[in-house]
């Protein structure tokens, strides 16, 4: 059976290799000329985490969220399993019990526990959260990771190519265009997301750590060379332009409110972009046709699209089977 994925995102290169994987023929089409333009992916946090993300989630995000902590680690080898971290100013002690009553698997730290996991935090925060069985990753490391596992799977990644105006030759199609693919799915939404990406030698981190705020929660995410992502803003809003001037002073202030090194820290990128999501902010498969639309992940891109990935692959295999039935009955 021939499977032509559409949009080469974290959604539709997981798919891919998950489809490849299991022996279908399968090439992917991405209209933009290289990877990681324009896709939300190549802005995201990278954080595999589905306990931190049932405090404002639905529970499903927590079960199909832990397949991610297995996925991922055989697929790169970068992914990175410390925990998260979450803590919370002194005054904002109430933000943090709240986090606590609305989440689950994870232990509660004093000041000590802090500076033991991350010492350059030591005397910053009384009291935090430690996620310990969540994970993170580089977003553009592992995008760049799984293209070359499809590589040495002979899955051919065709950029350039709009497959509105040129259909794919295929028995089915897996649609994972993100928010582009509201033309066929008008119940999509825009939810804008912001990030700075920054570089201190004054600092270093572990793991990710989620400061809270009651107008505007952070977290920081530990890179390589000193590089660390700083998000993250929800807007409801599909405006796609730059960065404004007031989400990168809320974010910057609050990286320098998490430790004051931020204050010196060079500023490498900024950047924006819309993630798609259903009005219940829960993923989805539609499948219309020939085609199957995976769409939906919201701010979960890297969490979520794993478990879809598989239940897509599980449908298209079932179509597969019945399509290789019917041929035999058909030739009978």
């Amino acid at each position: 059976m021939r499977v032509a994925v559409v949009g080469a995102g974290v959604a539709g290169l997981v798919a891919a290799v998950e489809l490849a994987e299991r022996g279908l023929a399968v090439e992917v089409l991405e209209r933009a000329p290289h990877l990681g333009a324009g896709a939300c992916s190549w802005f995201a946090g990278g954080m595999l985490a589905p306990w931190c993300e049932r405090e404002s989630a639905e529970e499903a995000v927590v079960t199909l969220g832990r397949e991610a902590l297995a996925w991922w680690p055989r697929h790169f080898a970068g992914t990175v399993r410390r925990g998260t971290l979450v803590v919370a100013p002194a005054r904002d002690a109430a933000e943090l019990q709240r986090f606590a009553r609305r989440t689950g698997h994870h232990e509660t730290l004093d000041e000590a526990g802090i500076a033991a996991l991350e010492p350059d935090l030591a005397g910053r925060f009384r009291s935090g959260l430690l996620f310990a069985d969540e994970a993170h990753l580089d977003p553009r490391a592992a995008l760049a990771a799984l293209a070359e596992r499809l590589a040495g799977l002979g899955v051919p990644v065709r950029f350039g190519v709009d497959a509105r105006q040129t259909p794919p030759a295929a028995d089915a199609v897996l649609d994972c265009r993100g928010l582009a693919g509201r033309d066929a799915l008008p119940e999509l939404r825009g939810v804008r997301g912001e990030m700075v990406l920054v570089r201190s030698r004054d600092i270093a981190l572990s793991r990710p750590v989620r400061l809270l705020h009651p107008r505007l929660p952070l977290y920081v995410v530990p890179r390589a060379d000193g590089l660390f992502m700083i998000g993250a803003t929800m807007i409801e809003s599909d405006h796609r332009g730059p960065a404004t001037v007031r989400s990168v002073m809320e974010l910057l202030g609050a990286a320098y409110a998490l430790h004051p090194a931020f204050g010196e820290a060079e500023i490498v990128e900024i950047g924006a972009d819309v993630r798609p999501a259903f009005p219940d902010n829960l993923p989805r498969l539609v499948r219309r046709g020939r085609t199957t639309h995976l769409n939906g992940l919201f701010r979960h891109g890297f969490l979520l699209s794993p478990a879809l990935a598989r239940q897509a692959a599980d449908a298209l295999a079932g179509l597969g089977n019945d399509h290789d039935h019917h041929r035999q009955r058909a030739g009978a």
